[in-house]
C-alpha cells in the first residue's frame, strides 16, 4: 500500500482567512462567533441568533471578499459555499508549491471536497421567486449552483485536475470521509496527488430555525455569543452553526519526495462507523465513536498506548459531547482484559469548536488541519469556555489555553446525522 502525506494546507474559517491566521489565533483563544440577528428579519423570531461567520474585509486583513479570489463569471456560477472553497485551494496548493501542467501530472492529481447543505440560500431564494413569480424567474444556473459536487467541479476545471473527481456529503462527517477516501485514492494508486477537504455556507434563518426545532443549537446567549459553544462544559446546550472551507493537498510519500516538498505529516489511519440508532443523536456510550477510532487504530497499525492528543468532534450538545468523552474513555483506560491503562488526566483531548463552532460539512477537515498543525507545531490547542465540568469530563481538555507538549500522533473524529462517524489518524513523518 502506497503511503500518504500531507503537503499544503488552506482555509477560510470564522477566525480569518487564511490558515496561518487561523492558526493564531486560535491558539491565543479567539472566537468567531457572532449574533447575526441583523442580517434578515426572520431571525427575530428563532432562539438562536448566532453564528460563526467568515469575517468580511479585504484580504490583506484576513477578511473575506469574493472579488479578490475569483473572477466576476466565476462568483456568478459560483455557490458561496464553492466560493470559500476555491480559496482555501489557492492557498493550499500554493502552501504545496503544486501547480501541475503536464498532462500526466494533471492526470494524477484529483479532488475530493464536500458539503453538509451547499447552497442553502439559492435553494430558498429560488422558491420563494418560483412561487411568486413563475418558471421565468428561475436562474439557469439553479441547478448547478445547487449540486454538491459543483465545488469539487469548479477546482478541477479551474486548474486542469483530470485525476478522481469525488464528492462527499455525510452531514458533518463530510470533511474527514472526503480526507479519508481521497487518501485511499492515492494509496491504491488512482492518483498521486489530491486536493481534499470540505465547505459549508448556510448561515440562514432557515437553516438556524431547522436545526433550531431539532433542539441541537445553543439559545441562551444571544447577547454574548463568544461564550455559547462550551464543549465538554457543564452548562453547554447545543452547537453554534458555522461556515467556512479548509482544503488539504495529500501526497503520495514517494511523489512528495521526488520533488522536495514540505511535509507536514503522513496519514496512516480511517476509520468509519454507523450507529445505526438515531436520527440526531449517538448512543450514549459512544459505541459507534469508539468503533471508528478502533477502526483507524487498526488501519494505522498502532495500539492506543500510542495516541498522544485526540482532536474530538465534541460539538457543545449535552448528549453528544458526553457520548463522545466515554467513548475515548473507553478506548484509552482500558486494554483488553479491562484493566486500567493510565489515568484520565494523561489523555490529551481538546475541541476547537468552542472558537470557530461547528462548520458541518468543513468541520472534519479544518479540524484535521488542526490536528496536523499540533502534530507539525507540538502544540495542543484549546478548548475554550471550558470553566465547569462534571465528574465525567476528568480528561486534559487544554481549557481555555493551548499547551505545549510533545505531539506525535493524533486521532480526530467527526459524527453527523444519520449516525455517521469517521475517524482519521496523522502522524509525524519519520
Amino acid at each position: 500500500m502506497r503511503r500518504v502525506v500531507v503537503t499544503g494546507l488552506g482555509a477560510v474559517t470564522p477566525l480569518g482567512v487564511g490558515i496561518r491566521r487561523t492558526w493564531s489565533r486560535l491558539l491565543d483563544g479567539h472566537c468567531g462567533i457572532v449574533n447575526v440577528a441583523d442580517r434578515h428579519p426572520r431571525f427575530a423570531e428563532i432562539p438562536s441568533q448566532i453564528a460563526a461567520v467568515v469575517p468580511p474585509g479585504t484580504r490583506k486583513d484576513g477578511g473575506w471578499k469574493a472579488s479578490e479570489w475569483l473572477t466576476r463569471d466565476e462568483e456568478r456560477k459560483m455557490a458561496r459555499f464553492a466560493q470559500l472553497a476555491m480559496a482555501a485551494t489557492e492557498e493550499a496548493l500554493d502552501d504545496a508549491a503544486w501547480r501541475p501542467t503536464s498532462t500526466e501530472q494533471l492526470e494524477a492529481t484529483g479532488v475530493c471536497l464536500g458539503s453538509g447543505i451547499g447552497n442553502f440560500d439559492e435553494v430558498y431564494g429560488t422558491v420563494v421567486a418560483f412561487e411568486q413569480n413563475g418558471y421565468k424567474k428561475i436562474s439557469p444556473l439553479f441547478v448547478p449552483k445547487l449540486l454538491i459536487n459543483l465545488g469539487a467541479g469548479h477546482i478541477s476545471m479551474k486548474y486542469g485536475f483530470m485525476g478522481p473527481n469525488h464528492a462527499v456529503t455525510t452531514a458533518c462527517t463530510t470533511g474527514a470521509h472526503s480526507i479519508g477516501d481521497a487518501a485511499r485514492f492515492i494509496a491504491f494508486g488512482d492518483a498521486d496527488v489530491m486536493v481534499t477537504g470540505g465547505a459549508e455556507s448556510c448561515i440562514h434563518p432557515l437553516a438556524l430555525g431547522g436545526f433550531a426545532r431539532a433542539r441541537s443549537l445553543s439559545t441562551g446567549f444571544n447577547d454574548n455569543p463568544t461564550k455559547a459553544s462550551r464543549p465538554f462544559d457543564a452548562d453547554r446546550q447545543g452547537f453554534v452553526v458555522g461556515e467556512g472551507a479548509a482544503v488539504l493537498v495529500l501526497e503520495e510519500l514517494e511523489h512528495a519526495k521526488a520533488r522536495g516538498a514540505h511535509i507536514y505529516a503522513e496519514f496512516i489511519g480511517y476509520g468509519t462507523s454507523g450507529d445505526a440508532f438515531h436520527l440526531t443523536a449517538p448512543k450514549e456510550n459512544g459505541a459507534g465513536a469508539l468503533k471508528a477510532m478502533r477502526k483507524a487504530l487498526m488501519h494505522a497499525k498502532i495500539p492506543p498506548a500510542a495516541i498522544d492528543y485526540i482532536n474530538a468532534h465534541a460539538t457543545s450538545t449535552v448528549v453528544g459531547d458526553a457520548a463522545e468523552n466515554a467513548a475515548i474513555k473507553a478506548l484509552l483506560l482500558h486494554g483488553a482484559d479491562g484493566e486500567s491503562k493510565q489515568k484520565p488526566a494523561d489523555i490529551n483531548v481538546s475541541s476547537t469548536k468552542g472558537a470557530i463552532g461547528h462548520l458541518l460539512g468543513a468541520a472534519g477537515a479544518i479540524e484535521a488541519i488542526f490536528s496536523v498543525l499540533a502534530i507539525h507545531e507540538n502544540i495542543m490547542p484549546p478548548t475554550i469556555n471550558l470553566e465547569n465540568r462534571t465528574p465525567d469530563f476528568n480528561c486534559n481538555y487544554a481549557a481555555n489555553s493551548a499547551q505545549e507538549r510533545k505531539i506525535d500522533t493524533v486521532l480526530t473524529n467527526s459524527f453527523g446525522f444519520g449516525g455517521t462517524n469517521s475517524t482519521l489518524c496523522f502522524v509525524r513523518y519519520k
